[in-house]
């Protein structure tokens, strides 16, 4: 299924809050992305390598664009330590208008 939406939130574990706020960093610095919600201590159950494995990581919760998703997928990919780094993206199907403007003026600014 082809999604129409504009507006995306991806989720991206890190292992570690450094990590986390890293990732949040660059993404913002390279306005890929409006605004980065870091989730502390979620516990993640897995299958990996043939093995049920458990973690402690924490949860970034991007808020971008359709424009965006490319360019936030490579970064997410070139700078996390994981091989295989979660990135799963969801269509904002709605919202306040004034917070997805937000959005869209964040990711589009000039500097």
């Amino acid at each position: 299924m082809k999604s129409t939406a504009r507006f995306f939130t991806a989720f991206v574990t890190a292992p570690d809050q450094d990590t986390a706020r890293g990732l949040a960093r660059l993404a913002l610095e390279s306005d890929l992305v409006a605004c980065a919600n870091l989730v502390s201590k979620i516990e993640s159950h897995y299958w990996w390598r043939g093995k049920i494995e458990s973690s402690v990581e924490v949860l970034v919760i991007f808020k971008t664009t359709k424009a965006k998703l490319k360019a936030l997928e490579k970064l997410v990919i070139a700078k996390h330590p994981y091989d295989t780094p979660e990135l799963i993206v969801l269509p904002i199907s709605g919202g306040n208008r004034r917070y997805l403007d937000w959005i869209a003026s964040s990711v589009s600014r000039n500097r």
